[in-house]
């Protein structure tokens, strides 16, 4: 079973307020691990958590690098397609 983003959230900020943990789970039709682990989710990553779709999440740094990884490749295509352009413009003058 499935659980969109605004379910997750509501369940962990209300376990927050809740002393019973495993009770709230029970209230809600999960199981305790879940809500723990989604709890621990929300800790670490806040607003990031449960992006849904299988989208992992991503830190700052990490998107970072990926955008980076993105900008070295687009600047290797133009490379070389500015030596091959090159290259024939070399051949077209001998």
């Amino acid at each position: 079973m499935h659980f969109d983003k605004a379910f997750k959230e509501n369940a962990v900020k209300l376990s927050f307020d809740r002393k019973n943990v495993s009770e709230l789970a029970q209230e809600l039709g999960i199981e305790p691990f879940l809500l723990y682990r989604w709890r621990k989710e929300f800790q670490d990553k806040g607003d990031s958590s449960f992006p849904g779709n299988g989208i992992r999440s991503l830190s700052e740094e990490n998107k970072r690098i990926v955008e980076l990884e993105k900008r070295l490749n687009d600047a290797e295509i133009e490379r070389d397609i500015l030596k091959k352009t090159l290259g024939i413009i070399s051949i077209e003058h001998i």
